[in-house]
């Protein structure tokens, strides 16, 4: 959000700049999701609802997550919260306090460990670099486990590297998470965006011990183009969304009740919504692919594949500069906005994001390989 900040301070001095910073979709929200929310406002749904959600709306990802992903799931099980990352939030505070440890995975979405210290938790970070794919291993999750483990974090598609777990690599894992005790958070807000035939699997699904022990978070901000409604969800365990509901009770109350009416129709008009999410699929899947030839004809760049989200991850150690000053300079010198991976705990990589229109895309890679020409 920074270096987007600069960038759209730039821009508004009148600079041509090429933002590949905000993890945003460049669509807008569906018509029928927007029509459904301005029928609420027109009936004045503008009232108080329940704290965990009005009802229609826990009921339908309820049945969403017992019939997609074969996880039994009652409406009780299910809390609707203002946001994706409130969600995180919640799980956490709801979880752990002072002198758990948190595992976290790096490369990792910047806000986690961030909240793992204000729920008074110790965040553990473990690095998972381009060597195994980005990606947590069985062996490394057990290395990283003490006494005081409580909590696994784990983000698949993943934001920033757009990795995504097989279900054996996550069957394993989720293996051993079990095996120790320890709660997992499985951050699934990109569920839908997915490549090359990748289907999405939570970890929830492995056992009925891993369905006591997983909590998922996601939310509607990525698959549906709607990241200013601030709709975030939560399923799991009822002990634990009965204490999550407790904490937005004091802290929020109900997300914003017209906007969960319109949150609805993206469920109860499926075929509407899965056209509209096909659209966007088919347009990061090109922008994926013309990105990831880009970056790897520059000399110094090595980028693997992502199959999910709408990042890529370039390794850009080898220049001899920390990622930090090459995403400043970038952003001076060729008025290109990228992430410095340092701040999701990876440093010597960006974070590109492809959820900006073709030639917005071309020219900033055009600008890079003239940047990385010059070092």
């Amino acid at each position: 959000m920074a270096v987007d900040a600069k960038a759209k301070a730039l821009k508004a001095a009148g600079e041509d700049v090429c933002g590949f910073a905000a993890g945003e979709p460049d669509f807008d929200t569906p018509v029928h999701i927007k029509a459904a929310a301005i029928a609420a406002l027109n009936e004045g749904k503008t009232k108080y609802a329940p704290t965990p959600g009005i009802p229609p709306l826990r009921e339908a990802l309820a049945q969403k997550y017992t019939e997609t992903y074969g996880l039994p799931t009652q409406a009780a099980q299910v809390v609707v919260s203002p946001g994706g990352k409130f969600s995180c939030y919640l799980t956490i505070l709801a979880t752990c306090s002072a002198g758990d440890e948190v595992i976290v995975p790096a490369p990792y979405w910047v806000s986690y460990p961030e909240m793992v210290k204000l729920a008074g938790a110790t965040p553990k970070l473990v690095l998972a670099d381009d060597s195994t794919g980005f990606k947590l291993t069985p062996d490394m999750l057990e290395a990283a486990i003490t006494p005081r483990s409580k909590l696994l974090i784990l983000n698949s598609p993943s934001n920033p590297t757009g990795a995504v777990y097989t279900p054996a690599e996550l069957a394993a894992i989720t293996a051993v998470a079990v095996k120790h005790n320890l709660y997992i958070m499985s951050d699934e807000i990109y569920e839908h965006l997915l490549y090359d035939g990748v289907t999405h699997v939570s970890p929830a699904s492995f056992s009925d011990e891993a369905r006591e022990r997983t909590i998922i978070v996601s939310g509607f901000a990525k698959t549906f183009s709607m990241t200013g409604w601030r709709l975030g969800t939560i399923v799991g365990p009822t002990k634990i969304t009965k204490a999550v509901a407790e904490l937005q009770s004091q802290m929020t109350s109900n997300a914003t009740t017209f906007a969960q009416w319109g949150a609805l129709a993206a469920y109860t008009q499926w075929d509407k919504t899965k056209a509209a999410l096909d659209e966007m699929l088919t347009a990061f899947d090109r922008r994926r692919k013309q990105v990831h030839t880009g970056l790897n004809a520059i000399d110094g760049i090595n980028c693997q594949l992502a199959q999910g989200a709408f990042y890529l991850f370039p390794n850009i150690s080898s220049f001899g500069i920390d990622d930090l000053t090459f995403c400043d300079r970038l952003l001076d010198e060729q008025k290109v906005a990228a992430v410095p991976g340092s701040a999701f705990g990876a440093p010597g990589f960006l974070r590109i994001s492809y959820a900006t229109a073709d030639e917005t895309l071309q020219k900033g890679l055009d600008r890079l390989q003239a940047f990385c020409a010059g070092l």
